[in-house]
């Protein structure tokens, strides 16, 4: 690892790492659930409740985007709920009415100001199939160039790194890429650049 990207990388953890945290009355503008009973063919019924996030399903996209210099670009984003602090890719959720691939595009641009000639569809999976219908797609990014400016939420907070594939490697076994979405998607590169 490269001993002024890990300092680099420190910093932007330190910038934003959680320090305190107050709980608010939940209203349910986002994220809201809904019950159904299902009824099986074995006459028995069961309750599950069903996540809503946004006005959609949930469903959403993972970028790994890729530099023509073979750097890979990450972001850095505090996790609130976990109070971490974590490595990881762009992502976001598809909205009503955008196809995947726009979604990808929409959002690698609007959280790293990034764009990519090329997007290649690595993998889909349900997010979790147990309460939601949400389904993601990884998307590789080929050949990335800064064009914009970031154009983040009114609460996101998001930094970005370029990293070589083997420092993601050595991020990985340090424990800052540690969330399912990053992971599944890293092992999904490891895929990809072993077929090459």
């Amino acid at each position: 690892m490269r001993k002024e990207k890990l300092q680099e990388l420190k910093r932007y953890f330190e910038e934003i790492k959680i320090i305190n945290s107050i709980k608010k009355e939940s209203s349910g503008n986002f994220i809201k659930s809904e019950a159904y009973d299902f009824y099986l063919n074995n006459n028995r019924v069961i309750t599950r409740e069903k996540l809503i996030k946004g006005k959609n399903d949930g469903s959403a996209v993972i970028i790994i985007p890729t530099t023509s210099e073979d750097e890979i670009l990450t972001v850095i984003e505090p996790r609130v709920f976990t109070s971490n602090t974590l490595v990881s890719f762009p992502a976001g959720y598809i909205e009503q009415k955008e196809d995947k691939e726009n979604a990808a595009i929409r959002e690698l641009r609007e959280e790293t100001g990034y764009v990519s000639d090329k997007l290649i569809l690595l993998d889909s999976f349900y997010q979790d199939e147990g309460c939601s219908e949400a389904f993601n797609y990884i998307y590789l990014a080929l050949n990335c160039k800064k064009k914009y400016e970031q154009k983040l939420d009114k609460d996101e907070i998001v930094k970005y790194m370029l990293f070589k594939y083997n420092e993601l490697l050595e991020l990985e076994k340090m424990g800052y890429i540690k969330s399912g979405n990053a992971k599944l998607a890293l092992s999904n590169l490891k895929t990809y650049r072993k077929g090459r």
